[in-house]
């Protein structure tokens, strides 16, 4: 009698001759996460001591300058190259000044991460809703709307300060229309035409920030984001706005949330030849948290299954609050 399995295509047998043992698997495995593929996000404030953990996102906290020694060390052995760095302000005012003073939170955290791990990579958000009392991202007129073209030169002036304080990489996440342009003219005027700018260029008004406002603060106080960020909806407007930060002067662009928008990292992988970001946000984040913790998931095999995925769409970057996490993990 003819044994079953020598009926099989001989391809159905090559599948499982290498899916034997997790060596074999790990020799053929197409899609290969590193702890060097991920950006880990930085929440600093105002004080000393000051190491809170978020109650939404379990594991992430408001640091205060004295701790982010510790953090660099921490990343460093780990293998993390970088940060990305936002700022909880002592005020907010109408304008969000302290976005660009040259002593905001966010310019002296700079300062102290490159005096204490120089080789760390550090890159800053740029947006003025944590540090304006209305919590939008841009000057807001009298009527409640955002005003565009009014924030673009608070937007260039906040990168210029970033940039002199040590900045290696400036990121704006506001989605205001020609804010790439704007910044790049700026840095290019004032003699740091070689820093780099990450944009949030396919940026969605997504239910996936909710645990990040309450990190950063920055919940609006009225109206919504729906005016300026994407429509979660549309996927050839999404080229689109890459295409135009690209011909703005972005040297990354990114994809915002990661999970929910794995075909648009895949088609702007396939069109576009710049290094491309995503976000795996705090609502991802805090998802796999709160199910680990109830015990319906294994946290490391999910949380490493969403990075592979992430990777596997075709990001080079990842941002992500589990980088400490699965650099463990990875080891």
């Amino acid at each position: 009698m003819t044994s079953p399995t020598r009926t099989l295509p001989l391809s159905f047998r090559r599948f499982r001759r290498l899916r034997r043992s997790e060596a074999l698997r790990a020799l053929v495995r197409e899609t290969r996460l590193s702890p060097g593929d991920f950006v880990y996000p930085l929440f600093v404030t105002h004080g000393h001591g000051v190491r809170e953990e978020i109650s939404s996102m379990p594991g992430q906290y408001h640091l205060s300058l004295d701790q982010l020694a510790r953090e660099a060390e921490e990343l460093r052995s780990l293998g993390i190259p970088a940060v990305l760095l936002f700022g909880l302000p002592a005020e907010k005012d109408e304008v969000g000044s302290e976005a660009y003073d040259r002593d905001g939170i966010v310019q002296r955290a700079v300062r102290v991460l490159k005096e204490e791990s120089p080789g760390l990579v550090v890159f800053t958000d740029m947006c003025l809703c944590e540090y304006t009392w209305h919590g939008d991202c841009g000057l807001v007129t009298v009527s409640g709307e955002v005003d565009n073209d009014a924030t673009l030169p608070l937007l260039a002036r906040t990168a210029v300060s970033h940039v002199a304080a040590g900045a290696d990489i400036v990121a704006p996440s506001d989605m205001m229309d020609g804010r790439v342009a704007a910044i790049r003219s700026a840095l290019d005027d004032g003699g740091s035409g070689s820093t780099p700018i990450m944009a949030y260029a396919a940026k969605q008004a997504s239910a996936f920030y909710g645990p990040f406002r309450e990190a950063a603060e920055s919940a609006p106080q009225f109206g919504d984001r729906r005016g300026y960020q994407m429509d979660a909806a549309n996927s050839r407007e999404a080229m689109r706005e890459i295409e135009a930060d690209i011909e703005e002067g972005a040297d990354i662009v990114m994809v915002k949330p990661a999970l929910p928008n794995l075909d648009l990292i895949a088609r702007a992988r396939e069109r576009f030849d710049l290094p491309l970001a995503a976000y795996n946000v705090s609502g991802e984040y805090a998802m796999v948290k709160a199910a680990a913790a109830a015990g319906f998931l294994d946290e490391r095999l999910v949380t490493l299954e969403i990075l592979t995925a992430i990777k596997r769409a075709g990001a080079d970057i990842i941002i992500t609050y589990h980088a400490k996490e699965a650099a463990r993990w990875l080891v």
